[in-house]
């Protein structure tokens, strides 16, 4: 039998958000949202959360702190200076470094300091624009340099590069297009011979990697890192600190002394400068060595599957259709959108692409309808809608958030009156069904098990009508409670009780959802994402795993061995995960 969710300790039970973060509530219109859209660098979200030493270091930076002063002697330092050190450490590479407020910050304070008003050579493929309509040249040219576009926007060479500098050069740029990709006939010099080129012609190569990525992954074999172009031969390699780093919005610069200098006194470095909040968090970051964007990228496939199971079993004992479904996860959602037609009744709509590494991933399906309420919630719960179905990707859910999510969904289910279902979640009418929805074949006679019998109280919204609950008549009567002679989740010491009965801010109601197995049974344990099954990759993970990073999982069932079929891509809630792509990401 499928062990239940912690129930939640009483101190969290009326509110599932931490203290400070209510009494911010009172005073800032920004609310909390779990991210369970699958794509870990949600540009609409804010892209990397901090971690948690990230977090006390803006809490003790929030006061009077030393920033610019050194107590040792009692007279004035260099702005930020830990932080800089922090940064040089993890770079060893780089001769010097300077942090400004964003990314974009970064390429104009270059622009200005290193070109002036001379020429900046670029290739034409690489003037990119973000989804925020922010376009490469318009900053360039802002800042007061010329741009000289070289090759065309498919296909460009050295000999485009050498023929284009001269004595107006002020840089080569090269920038890495991280939102859009150009596919097919196309090719670009590699990072290594434009730098060599550059050497000969004793013009600095400056290089947007973008990513925020200071070493080279494993993970991400195709995502530039400042390192490599640093070795490479790359003068000055600018990078964003809240992306893959998992560190504060802050644009970072690594390179030669002398340029990283001529930066760091140009007049426009004063406009530019990070404040004390960003700086106290990039150095946290940076030290750590550890974020909650790294941890979601290394996230184990089969431990996410593990969590998929226990949360979409919870929630079906709760009266809730909810089923166990492989998903995929991206790194970043990306800028390309192009208005396509959608047939009559939707008319236009912009379809995402997401560039980037995919990732192999598990989801909680639920009903569509459940899609809004969630968002209107506290904390407020982001996913993404396909095939009229609400998909909850756990990757970029943390583990200690799964009782807080259960909460949210119970919630918003009973908001919607999508509880007391025994079905799984099917598309609408007239679109089509997403196919891990249906009962697995491995699964036809194999029935969900039913806990042990007695009345079950599912909740009402405030102010609404008990109804009466929509279930087959023969099903036997469930209840939220641990099975008995089973230890408790409770048990456990980083176990979270989550309350069965109503969710936080909830009345409860005396309107009875049971919920049974209907015949053939729908995927009430799933197998693990490419490897063996989820019991066995369990275990491997229960002697190598800290426990206290997923604390939720307990004993399960053994799983069955068919695996997860994939979930398909089609319409998607609030514009994050595209359609399947078939090509990768051109890199040098």
């Amino acid at each position: 039998m499928i062990d239940d969710l912690a129930p939640p300790r009483s101190d969290a039970a009326e509110d599932p958000v931490p203290a400070p973060v209510a009494l911010a509530r009172t005073v800032t219109g920004l609310r909390p949202v779990i991210n369970a859209t699958g794509v870990l660098l949600h540009g609409a979200l804010g892209r990397a959360p901090l971690s948690a030493a990230a977090r006390a270091a803006v809490d003790l930076a929030a006061g009077t702190t030393d920033l610019e002063l050194d107590l040792h002697t009692g007279r004035r330092d260099r702005r930020g200076r830990t932080a800089h050190a922090a940064m040089a450490a993890a770079v060893p590479a780089a001769a010097a470094v300077h942090v400004v407020n964003n990314n974009a910050a970064a390429l104009a304070l270059s622009a200005a300091a290193l070109a002036g008003q001379r020429e900046i050579v670029v290739s034409r493929g690489e003037l990119l624009e973000t989804t925020d309509g922010f376009r490469l040249p318009d900053l360039l040219v802002a800042a007061g340099a010329r741009l000289r576009e070289v090759g065309t926007t498919n296909h460009t060479t050295l000999g485009d590069y050498a023929d284009a500098i001269g004595p107006e050069t002020g840089f080569v740029l090269r920038v890495h297009p991280a939102g859009y990709q150009v596919v097919g006939f196309t090719d670009r010099p590699g990072v290594g011979d434009l730098a060599a080129l550059c050497a000969d012609f004793a013009v600095p190569l400056v290089g947007d990697c973008g990513s925020g990525l200071l070493r080279p992954e494993p993970l991400l074999a195709a995502e530039p890192d400042v390192t490599t172009w640093l070795d490479a031969g790359v003068g000055v390699v600018t990078a964003s600190g809240d992306k893959l780093l998992g560190g504060p919005q802050c644009g970072l610069l690594f390179g030669r002394a002398d340029l990283i200098d001529r930066m760091r006194r140009h007049p426009m470095s004063r406009a530019l400068r990070a404040g004390k909040l960003t700086l106290a968090a990039l150095e946290a970051t940076l030290r750590q060595g550890d974020s909650p964007t790294g941890r979601a990228l290394r996230a184990h496939p089969e431990r996410l599957t593990a969590r998929a199971e226990t949360l979409a079993a919870w929630l079906r004992r709760a009266g809730i259709a909810a089923s166990a479904v492989a998903g995929r996860a991206f790194v970043d959602d990306g800028a390309a959108a192009a208005a396509v037609p959608a047939g009559a009744e939707t008319g236009y709509r912009r379809w995402p692409v997401t560039i980037g590494a995919e990732l192999p991933s598990a989801a909680v399906a639920l009903d569509a309808a459940v899609a809004a309420p969630l968002r209107h919630g506290e904390p407020a719960v982001l996913g993404r809608v396909e095939h009229g179905c609400c998909l909850l990707d756990l990757r970029t859910v943390p583990p200690e958030l799964d009782p807080v999510l259960a909460a949210a969904v119970l919630a918003a289910a009973t908001a919607a009156g999508a509880t007391g279902h025994t079905d799984p979640p099917t598309a609408p009418r007239g679109t089509t069904t997403t196919r891990v929805l249906a009962p697995h074949p491995s699964a036809a006679h194999r029935a969900v098990s039913t806990p042990p019998s007695g009345p079950s109280h599912a909740p009402e919204p405030p102010g609404t009508t008990p109804r009466p609950s929509t279930t087959r008549p023969d099903a036997p009567p469930t209840h939220m409670e641990q099975p008995p002679g089973r230890p408790g989740p409770a048990s456990h010491p980083s176990a979270r009780h989550l309350p069965p009965q109503h969710p936080p801010g909830a009345a409860p109601s005396s309107r009875p959802a049971h919920t049974c197995a209907p015949e053939g049974g729908v995927l009430a344990a799933v197998a693990t994402l490419d490897g063996p099954p989820a019991s066995t990759a369990r275990a491997a993970l229960t002697a190598t795993d800290d426990t206290t990073s997923c604390p939720l999982l307990g004993p399960l069932p053994p799983a069955s061995t068919a695996p997860l079929e994939t979930a398909e891509m089609d319409t998607v809630e609030s514009a994050t995960i595209p359609p399947p792509s078939t090509s990768g990401r051109h890199t040098p």
